[in-house]
């Protein structure tokens, strides 16, 4: 055997190393993951395997863009919501501007409205006062004439009795324009024909037969006098006086030749033309 033969070492071997430890990291989900792994000797085996360990942290940046526009959004929706609650009030006020206007506008025109009521009922009172004022005035003229006239009405003889028994026989007849008789007749032609009965030849139109004559008052009437309204030369209708405050005339297609009262329908003057 060599002197330099190999002998064994009894020297214990070296513990392996420590551990070797690694470090994992990795982003799963959202959350960032740390692992740590060591492999042991195997005299080591009894040591506890490596532990992973897993930290939850936020993903900073999709966090703070979702913030962001949610943010961003609301911001836009609190200024549209505001721009409108602004057009909603001008709106608004303008409505209410022009309500008020309106309101005043109104209360104008039926302030006018009221006044020119007012002033035109005090016209129709003032008017119809005079209209009564003239009815009256008229009344009393024709019962001092019809007065006056009686107790010359029953002496009506020679041409006046000719003439008024002539339009007696007439009544009842119809009121037709233009006509002379014998069946109808219109004012200034019964007239004409009445007068013609006694001899008297008077224009056909009532505007002449009221410029022939002599005027007479209405307070001074006789049988036999020619009645006319209107003006006289311009007179619109004509009849004649019988007497006792009444008059026979063709007065309208309704009523055809009538006996009336003098009230009945006052004329405008007389004339006398027996």
């Amino acid at each position: 055997m060599s002197q330099t033969a190999h002998i064994p070492s009894h020297r214990k071997p070296r513990r392996a190393a420590a551990s070797t430890r690694a470090l994992r990291t990795g982003v799963t989900g959202g959350f960032l993951t740390l692992a740590v792994a060591g492999a042991a000797a195997p005299a080591l085996a009894a040591e506890p395997a490596a532990a992973e360990t897993t930290l939850e942290m936020p993903t900073l940046g999709s966090t703070l863009a979702s913030t962001a526009a949610q943010s961003a959004e609301a911001t836009h929706q609190a200024a549209s919501d505001y721009q409108l609650q602004a057009q909603q009030d001008q709106a608004a006020a303008k409505a209410k501007t022009a309500a008020k206007k309106a309101k005043v506008e109104a209360d104008r025109k039926a302030q006018e409205a009221k006044e020119a009521a007012r002033k035109a009922a005090a016209r129709r009172a003032a008017q119809e006062k005079a209209e009564r004022a003239s009815r009256t005035a008229e009344r009393t003229t024709l019962s001092t004439a019809t007065s006056n006239a009686t107790s010359t009405a029953t002496k009506a003889t020679g041409n006046a009795a000719t003439l008024i028994n002539f339009l007696k026989a007439q009544l009842g007849k119809a009121y037709v324009l233009g006509s002379s008789g014998p069946s109808s007749y219109d004012c200034s032609g019964l007239t004409q024909a009445a007068f013609n009965q006694i001899g008297i030849s008077l224009p056909r139109v009532s505007q002449d037969q009221s410029s022939q004559g002599t005027a007479v008052s209405l307070d001074n009437l006789q049988p036999g006098d020619l009645l006319y309204w209107g003006g006289r030369g311009s007179a619109y209708h004509v009849g004649v006086y019988i007497g006792d405050g009444k008059f026979i005339g063709a007065q309208n297609p309704s009523t055809g030749i009538v006996e009336r009262p003098l009230s009945y329908d006052p004329p405008t003057g007389a004339v006398r033309l027996l």
